[in-house]
This record gives structure tokens, C-alpha cells and sequence, in this order.
């Protein structure tokens, strides 16, 4: 197997699971939510499909909910537009990653100020 494939196989999905989301599915758990990433196993059958959505932690659950509701009408149409011989089981996964750069950016932005005072005094 070329080890371009799994990269390629990743990205297909999430562009297909992206517009699924946003063009054919009306739950309103989704709100505004966007497709970070997607991980696949060695063997291409179980795939991780990260999501951020904007809002607490509720809404993300929600959001989240929503998308296990929906899993197969999303794994169906996703075997429908990427060829594959086997569609992989999806399992989706809230991502944290901006909630953790947005925690680092207010420990900098709140260093940063008390270095500011401490020059001020």
C-alpha cells in the first residue's frame, strides 16, 4: 500500500463527511459545526472523525449526539462518493485542539500583562 493512501483515503472522507454535514443534514444539535480532521486505521475500516462546533461543552455534546444519531445515513452516503472496497466504521470525536489553543493563547495573553505590570510598577 503506497504511504500517500491513508493521507488521500483521510481527506476524501473528510471533505465528503464536511459536505454531508453541511448541505444535506438538517439536525439542529449540528448548529455550525466543521470537520477538523479524520483518522484511519493501518486497514482502512474505522476511521476517528474529529468536529469542532462553536459553543460550551453542552452544544458540543449535543452536536456530537446528533452526528452518532446520523452515523449510517453518513457512512452510506460516504460509500456512495469515495470508492473504496471497504467504508470504514466512523466513530466521531469531539476536538479539543482549539479549546486547548485558546487556553495557551490566555495563559500567554494574561503572562504577557502581568510582565507588562511588573515593568510598570
Amino acid at each position: 500500500m503506497s504511504s500517500q493512501r491513508p493521507e488521500r483515503v483521510q481527506e476524501a472522507i473528510r471533505q465528503e463527511i464536511s459536505k454531508i454535514v453541511q448541505n444535506e443534514m438538517k439536525d439542529p444539535r449540528l448548529g455550525f459545526l466543521t470537520i477538523t480532521g479524520v483518522e484511519i486505521s493501518r486497514d482502512l475500516r474505522h476511521a476517528k472523525v474529529f468536529f469542532s462546533t462553536l459553543g460550551e461543552m453542552k452544544e458540543k455534546r449535543l452536536a456530537l449526539k446528533g452526528l452518532v444519531s446520523a452515523r449510517g445515513f453518513i457512512r452510506g452516503l460516504v460509500g456512495d462518493r469515495v470508492k473504496m472496497r471497504y467504508v470504514p466504521q466512523l466513530e466521531f470525536k469531539i476536538d479539543e485542539a482549539l479549546d486547548r489553543g485558546h487556553a495557551i493563547d490566555d495563559i500567554l495573553n494574561k503572562i504577557k500583562k502581568e510582565r507588562k505590570d511588573e515593568k510598570g510598577d
